[in-house]
């Protein structure tokens, strides 16, 4: 078995990197390398072959131009054993490099900064070390190649117990890992390219001609949706949701913790939110996060078995204790102290989950369907008092309108069609029903209010949302005939004249947002 004698070390991301080349040295691998990243070694003692003393050509144009070079790329991809690659290789000089250590220019965190320019962007584009990291990982049958530091004691590790050179699977597991990161880092320079052009041309922000999507995968799932479908998560999620207790989180509990941290999301005051298969069950505000507690889990007292609980203050004692009587999967808050940890950890298969950002931020939501994927902005749209349009001959109470803005905010993380009938007073906010998902408009009218009697409250003097106009008047009538004296909905219709009449014949205020919330 051969050793590994030389390698290329050329990084901007230098976690880690003197320690485990010193150890290289160490191992007798002779050091080449280029820059910044050369200086970093010398001045920590490592003995480093710039990379112009290696090539005989000099570094120009701002290091644009350095490894780009018939000995770096040679002594990358010549087949080693192969007798004419061989002999090329010797008549011009060119020495094996048998391990390439590269990680590229922060193009993305580049452009994520606030106001970054375009030449900023432009110079954050690596070009020698995709092109290093791809010749490399080619010929993985005799090239170690590192994008990631997180891989540098296991690199360390696997030459160690192969006599000085690394196994082929692992060379070709790191060769895997260099190809799904170059084509993300293509990507992402396409992506923003596109949108930089848009700007240019005055013109709105439009989806490329081609998606990428390229996202490392955080876990397996034990399974999918049901047992017999295989399942994994991809992405940033540990970014946004730290686990503290419980068993692993499954497929559908990771669903409904981000439609339970969606709907909390959208509100300031204290406020608890229970999900149940995406769906919100009980919502309530209130000064005391205990007393919106008991608000939303009056509104429905046998959905949240084994549902999603969600909070936007931190989770004290008092809710915890309450919570705690009745069985939940998921509970999620932006922090549990330890008076309320210490109550619910008791339940060891409770997942606990700590929020680590309290708003959204506008994003993509992607849907698989026969042959491609669905791409859309997610529906971050907010809507005020100042927004909503009074079309009645009765204007809202202030209550009401509070009731109004409130049940909105709900209505639009509702399954479509959508239905939500809640009540206001003073500085407290609750839902009295929910009905969510059924073909007919009216049909989850009848679901909310049938909710709210099972629950053993009266719809007198609530206000009713609807997540899409109100096709027909019959809808309004239904919300009447319960109790409701107010109702709240994005207009449209073609019979919205006759919805609008029939809420005057029932003494209703009517308000109109202008903009729907569908959710399939």
């Amino acid at each position: 078995m051969s050793k590994i004698q030389r390698a290329l070390v050329s990084v901007s991301d230098k976690t880690g990197l003197v320690d485990f080349v010193r150890e290289l040295h160490a191992l007798g691998v002779e050091i080449i390398s280029t820059g910044g990243t050369a200086k970093a070694l010398k001045e920590a003692g490592v003995p480093v072959i710039e990379i112009s003393e290696h090539t005989g050509f000099p570094e120009m144009m701002d290091g644009r131009v350095k490894t780009l070079h018939p000995k770096v790329h040679g002594g990358l991809l010549f087949i080693r054993g192969n007798p004419e690659h061989e002999a090329a290789a010797q008549k011009h000089g060119i020495k094996p490099i048998d391990l390439v250590v590269v990680n590229l220019y922060p193009f993305e965190k580049t452009v994520a900064k606030p106001g970054v320019q375009l030449h900023e962007a432009i110079e954050n584009i690596d070009i020698g070390g995709p092109s290093m990291l791809r010749s490399a990982a080619k010929n993985h049958a005799s090239v170690t190649v590192v994008v990631d530091p997180a891989d540098y004691p296991a690199v360390l590790k696997d030459i160690k117990e192969h006599g000085g050179d690394t196994c082929e699977m692992f060379r070709w597991k790191l060769a895997v890992k260099v190809f799904e990161t170059t084509s993300r880092y293509d990507g992402a320079i396409a992506a923003h390219l596109h949108a930089e052009r848009m700007k240019a041309k005055g013109e709105p922000a439009t989806f490329p001609a081609t998606f990428n999507l390229s996202s490392p995968k955080a876990q397996d799932l034990r399974y999918g949706e049901n047992p017999h479908q295989k399942a994994a998560l991809y992405g940033d999620f540990q970014k946004h949701f730290q686990q503290l207790h419980g068993k692993e989180l499954s497929y559908n509990n990771i669903l409904d913790l981000t439609a339970a941290a969606d709907l909390i999301a959208e509100f300031e005051d204290p406020t608890v939110a229970i999900i149940k298969h995406t769906n919100p069950c009980g919502v309530g505000s209130a000064p005391a996060l205990v007393d919106a507690w008991n608000l939303a889990y009056a509104t429905d007292k046998q959905a949240p078995f084994g549902g999603i609980i969600a909070v936007n203050r931190p989770l004290d004692a008092g809710i915890a204790q309450a919570i705690a009587e009745i069985f939940s999967e998921v509970i999620v808050a932006p922090d549990f102290p330890p008076a309320a940890l210490e109550i619910l950890q008791k339940k060891k298969n409770l997942r606990l989950i700590r929020s680590l950002q309290r708003s959204l931020t506008p994003s993509l939501q992607l849907r698989s369907v026969t042959g491609g994927l669905l791409v859309q902005d997610r529906d971050a749209r907010l809507v005020s008092a100042a927004d909503l349009k009074t079309v009645t001959k009765r204007h809202p109470t202030q209550a009401e309108r509070h009731a109004m803005l409130f049940a909105w905010r709900i209505v639009k993380h509702v399954k479509s069609n959508a239905i939500v009938y809640a009540t206001a007073d003073g500085s407290t906010a609750r839902t009295l029903g929910v009905g969510a998902g059924q073909m007919s408009r009216v049909d989850s009218s009848k679901i909310a209010v049938w909710k709210a009697g099972e629950a053993g409250l009266s719809l007198k003097g609530s206000v009713v949302a609807s997540d899409a106009f109100f096709p027909f008047p019959d809808g309004v009538l239904a919300a009447a005939d319960a109790g409701a004296t107010a109702a709240i909905q994005p207009g449209g219709s073609v019979r919205d004249d006759e919805v609008i009449a029939a809420a005057d014949g029932r003494d209703m205020a009517m308000v109109l947002t202008g903009i729907r919330h569908f959710r399939h």
